[in-house]
């Protein structure tokens, strides 16, 4: 595409230089994915994007030495004359402008349905985007647990990628048949602009808690529910699906000029309106096999004359997984799918790496989930205790260099409310697991049952090896991860194929 035709995407931009018989081809941002094999150079436009510890700017002059020739950036820099400089006031909402424009905008032919919240949006969004596809709607899912278009799955780095994968996938969906899709959003998202210029059919809330708050991410609590909050009121939306039983729905989620559906537990009535909340579960109650465990419920509908009770059946524990289910099923009858033929879906359903159950030994319950913070983890460990285990072991650790206030809520948890705590690593990058940990135990009572053991693999290994008849383990923090990050590098790990291998070794020693 023609620089010329790109630009009218930027109509307040200063350009210096000769932006005329360019022809664009890629837009990069990432100085580390510009080698010759990328195809960088002089048809590529390098987006120079300040970042918390690096700035773009900085990176420019040896693009311009791999042959790039232009450049989006928030100042003008000393380049040699022959570079076309497009000055911006905000790069990230401009590398929104210009990729929307340079697939062809895309997402005017999809009909996208976002959700945010603080714990919950994986699951949901992956049960929606299933019940959608088993019932006639074609439908993608962009989130923490990657990319799926149908059967082709793709990595990402973060839970809502950057502008320009967003356009590129959704450029993907849209020319294969895929013209909705369940993405979720994050609060980050929203700050660094990268749903800028997306229009949304429905906006889901699951709830909001303490999270993301550090120098790094969000300064304080209101700030990220505020960030939250922009996707409810900032951007076109057609209908709202909110959890009426989180405090915060009314602050985040109430914008009255929309369509609204509720779900809720506890809250049975509009406390403004008095109104019928639309979506409410009863006869809620667990159930275990030798290796299994969920939950089921009555979804009761109030959105006709009178209130209609189908039975729904999850393959995860917990109270949190009726809200998940709840929020899936009110979503799906926007698009005409009953809640009948969402709870034949939800039967066989299950999420990698959210609460995932893992069939490992005879006897043992072990489940693999992304719990990482405070709020997530009491939730997990308390609906596990519901399940009456022989002994509820945890095995979690902390990421590293960002997110520190996550230790004391890990710490206070577990040791609270887990048999025995397995501490271990949990991404570390670049700061030395022991100090993690160390950083960790200072919160931790260490009258209760604990073992500290750096070295993840291990800590698995030792959980396997532990776990006798009746227990229920925990693997928290990594969940549908396939890496462990250490000095900066991703390396390959699974828990998951970890524990089978171990659980393995433990069989065969049984029948020698």
């Amino acid at each position: 595409m023609l620089l010329t035709e790109l630009l009218t995407a930027l109509p307040d931009a200063v350009i210096h230089g000769n932006p005329h018989g360019t022809d664009i081809r890629s837009i990069e941002y990432d100085s580390r994915k510009t080698g010759p094999e990328t195809g960088f150079g002089i048809h590529s436009v390098f987006v120079c994007m300040p970042g918390a510890r690096l700035d773009g700017h900085d990176y420019a002059p040896a693009m311009y030495e791999k042959g790039c020739r232009t450049f989006l950036c928030a100042r003008r820099m000393e380049l040699p004359e022959d570079a076309c400089q497009i000055v911006v006031e905000t790069p990230r909402l401009a590398l929104a402008q210009l990729s929307a424009a340079f697939y062809g905008y895309p997402a005017k032919e999809m009909t996208i349905i976002a959700i945010t919240g603080t714990k919950g949006k994986t699951t949901t969004a992956i049960l929606l985007s299933g019940i959608l596809s088993e019932n006639g709607i074609p439908c993608a899912y962009i989130g923490s647990n990657g990319i799926d278009i149908g059967p082709d799955h793709y990595e990402t780095v973060n839970t809502t990628p950057e502008s320009r994968e967003l356009q590129r996938y959704f450029r993907k969906m849209a020319d294969t048949g895929y013209h909705h899709v369940v993405m979720e959003v994050s609060s980050q998202a929203l700050h660094t602009w990268r749903v800028h210029g997306l229009e949304f059919d429905a906006c889901l809330f699951t709830n909001l808690g303490e999270d993301h708050i550090s120098p790094s991410e969000h300064p304080s609590f209101e700030d990220y529910r505020d960030c939250k909050r922009r996707l409810f009121f900032d951007y076109p939306c057609r209908h709202i699906v909110t959890n009426a039983d989180d405090p915060h729905w009314q602050t985040v989620s109430g914008n009255p000029d929309i369509h609204t559906l509720t779900y809720a537990i506890d809250t049975l009535t509009h406390p403004e309106t008095g109104a019928h909340v639309d979506f409410t579960a009863s006869d809620i109650r667990p159930f275990r096999s030798e290796t299994a465990l969920g939950i089921e419920f009555d979804c009761v509908t109030h959105t006709d004359d009178s209130p209609v009770r189908t039975p729904v059946r999850l393959r995860t524990p917990g109270e949190f997984s009726v809200y998940n289910g709840l929020c899936a099923i009110a979503a799906a009858t926007l698009y005409g799918i009953t809640p009948e033929q969402s709870a034949a879906t939800l039967y066989h359903m299950s999420i990698r790496g959210r609460f995932e159950i893992v069939d490992a030994l005879d006897g043992v319950t072990f489940l693999v989930d992304y719990a990482h913070n405070g709020m997530s983890l009491e939730n997990a460990l308390c609906e596990l205790r519901r399940y009456r285990p022989h002994r509820l072991i945890c095995v979690f650790g902390s990421i590293g260099g960002r997110a520190q206030n996550r230790r004391r809520e890990l710490a206070e948890v577990s040791s609270r409310l887990a048999d025995v705590s397995i501490i271990t690593s949990d991404n570390p990058d670049n700061e030395p697991p022991e100090d993690i940990i160390r950083d960790i135990l200072s919160w931790f009572d260490r009258t209760r049952p604990h073992y500290v053991i750096p070295d993840r693999e291990a800590a698995v290994r030792a959980a396997v090896q532990m776990a006798q008849p009746g227990d229920i383990v925990l693997l928290a923090g990594k969940g549908h991860e396939t890496y462990q990050i250490v000095n900066g590098i991703k390396e390959p790990f699974s828990e998951k194929a970890i524990l089978l291998d171990e659980a393995a070794l433990v069989r065969e020693k049984a029948v020698l």
